[in-house]
């Protein structure tokens, strides 16, 4: 039987929505099981919500409650969807967890958006999640970075390698 990969969320671009000209993007409940259906994706997945938040609202109580649900999980293979903000300092965090495969994903652009990074980026991560080796990654742009050598460059608007 093939393994499971467990998918958390937190929120972020990824589930953003907008509403009408008068209100802001709202996280709102998650499209991700979507996308995976919508992809034909036939790997064995579950989807839980950790938490509904911009990563810049994210705390420390949210980081530990996503810390220990990845500690307890059955699964070796975590994809956790994320805010690009805070991203890295979540992976920070989650770098104690040696004995599975964490990727952390996310989309500068909402996932509802016809011209967003957002399915591509999951995809990728969805792929590293499961041929990557046990630590920490993000999926962005593209690229799959160890998560303690990627910074956010707000300027290029991408992730890009540190060395």
């Amino acid at each position: 039987m093939e393994e499971s990969i467990l998918v958390l969320t937190t929120g972020g671009t990824i589930d953003k929505q907008y509403f009408d000209a008068l209100s802001a993007y709202q996280i709102t409940d998650t499209v991700i099981a979507r996308m995976l259906d919508i992809a034909r994706v036939t790997q064995p997945f579950s989807v839980e919500e950790i938490t509904r938040k911009d990563s810049l609202d994210l705390d420390e109580i949210d980081r530990a409650k996503l810390l220990k649900r990845i500690e307890t999980a059955r699964e070796k293979r975590i994809v956790v969807t994320h805010g690009t903000d805070t991203m890295t300092d979540t992976a920070r965090i989650l770098s104690v967890v040696r004995s599975k495969t964490i990727v952390l994903v996310g989309a500068l652009t909402p996932a509802r958006f016809a011209e967003s990074d957002a399915a591509f980026n999951l995809g990728m991560a969805f792929a590293t999640a499961q041929i990557a080796t046990r630590g920490v990654y993000i999926t962005m742009n593209g690229h799959v970075f160890p998560a303690n050598k990627v910074v956010k460059n707000r300027a290029q608007g991408a992730f890009v390698p540190i060395f």
